[in-house]
């Protein structure tokens, strides 16, 4: 099978967002640009382990480097993320049958609790 270009961007934007630290520092950028050194203040990780960190959710689209003067802050890019909703929302009515199926398996159980405690 052969996968195409779309199907690779996906497992690259998984694989960057199947890191906590990455995650935390996706979660800094939706609130607006940052440096290296503002990223990495709440982490006990050196500056070359974030940039590392950085560098993935740079190669899987997730993060852009600006320039400005001397320093390149910088900012999420949400695309790979829309990519991610649009993937996931495919299986959205499985997963609201099998909810739907849970809900009918629980209130059958809570009516047979209630018919044994008459």
């Amino acid at each position: 099978m052969t996968i195409t270009v779309r199907e690779d961007r996906l497992s690259e934007t998984f694989a960057a967002l199947a890191n906590s630290t990455r995650r935390s520092i996706l979660a800094r950028l939706a609130e607006g640009a940052a440096t290296v050194n503002e990223l990495a203040e709440p982490f006990e990780l050196t500056l070359p382990a974030i940039s590392k960190h950085i560098k993935v959710l740079e190669r899987a689209g997730l993060v852009i480097r600006g320039h400005r003067a001397q320093y390149r802050p910088c900012a999420l890019d949400a695309a790979p993320l829309r990519e991610v909703s649009t993937w996931a929302e495919r299986y959205r009515p499985v997963w609201e049958a099998r909810f739907d199926q849970m809900d009918h398996y629980l209130a059958q159980l809570q009516s047979k609790k209630d018919e044994r405690t008459r």
